[in-house]
């Protein structure tokens, strides 16, 4: 019985549900759900019923993972709550919907150790790293300098923010090729322990990782969403009660993931940094929403009812 569900096809009754998720340590209940899907054992098969498969997408940023929404190539993902905001707005609140909380904390902006950078007025001039142009660091990194009095634009401005895949922020970091980083875990904590940064904000309160879902899945199998939902819940607090056991798997998805390897120190590290809840965070994802506007991505701030989905 159990080869013929894991060899079911769509004909004969097997329910596929793709879900996304980036190769960060905030985004953790999917990486330890990819995880365990990998090595069969998934949480989520386990948990909404016979005959259902997870397929896993992973991107690199917020971005990616919205137009896979927009593409219908994905119904879920976990993102950061600029680029679904972003995304909400684009399509005037018909495609996308905050079902769950998944992470707050675990980002925020590394400099060179051996530059003296601690307002946004020291930036002038200088070259900052975020993961993705929109993505959630992105955001806060321009909203920031904003605030701070620089004038930023998506070329240039004062500081120039460049827009670079998490991986690459590293080596370019190491060689001083950018000055600064606004990045989330575990590259905050690698940028430290790997390449001496020297961390001076730290957004510990702000939503980093949301699960959104499509309108059109919602509308399809709210039911399987609803599941799914509670069972990110359950993993959440598995994660919170199994710290361990969370990192371990975490520590070999993101090798799978990545094929680069990090310490136990960097994860113990970025753990600290980072508050798993599956509590939807509708205060930080407005306040986020005026960062978004204060950063020129969304230029008026729309109605937020309808992004919270009731499941």
């Amino acid at each position: 019985m159990l080869l013929a569900v894991m060899t079911a096809g769509p004909a004969s009754g097997e329910t596929k549900i793709r879900v996304g998720h980036f190769p960060n340590i905030t985004h953790a209940q999917g990486v330890i759900a990819h995880a365990l899907s990998r090595q069969g054992n998934g949480w989520f098969e386990q948990r909404l019923g016979e005959g259902t498969k997870i397929e896993w997408f992973v991107y690199n940023a917020g971005p990616s993972a919205m137009e896979a929404i927009f593409a219908n190539s994905i119904d879920l993902t976990y993102v950061g709550p600029g680029p679904a905001l972003n995304a909400y707005t684009k399509a005037n609140g018909e495609e996308i919907r905050l079902i769950a909380g998944a992470a707050n904390g675990g980002a925020g902006l590394v400099v060179q150790a051996d530059q003296n950078l601690k307002a946004p007025a020291d930036f002038h001039g200088k070259k900052i790293a975020t993961p993705q142009l929109g993505n959630t660091q992105d955001i806060s990194c321009r909203a920031w300098l904003t605030e701070g009095g620089l004038k930023i634009t998506q070329l240039g401005g004062d500081a120039q923010v460049i827009p670079t895949q998490n991986p690459d922020q590293l080596g370019l970091f190491k060689e001083k090729r950018v000055d600064a980083v606004w990045t989330v875990e575990p590259w905050l904590s690698r940028l430290e322990q790997e390449a001496s940064g020297k961390v001076i904000v730290e957004e510990k309160d702000a939503a980093t990782t949301v699960l959104v879902s499509s309108v059109k899945f919602l509308k399809e199998k709210r039911e399987l969403a609803k599941k799914f939902a509670q069972a990110h819940a359950e993993l959440t607090d598995w994660i919170l009660k199994n710290p361990e056991e969370a990192q371990r798997l975490i520590k070999a998805e993101l090798l799978e993931e990545t094929k680069s390897d990090m310490t136990p120190q960097v994860i113990t590290s970025a753990w600290k940094r980072i508050v798993f809840t599956s509590e939807t965070p509708r205060a930080p994802v407005e306040k986020f929403m005026q960062n978004s506007v204060r950063a020129g991505f969304i230029k008026t701030a729309p109605d937020l009812s309808k992004l919270f989905g009731k499941l």
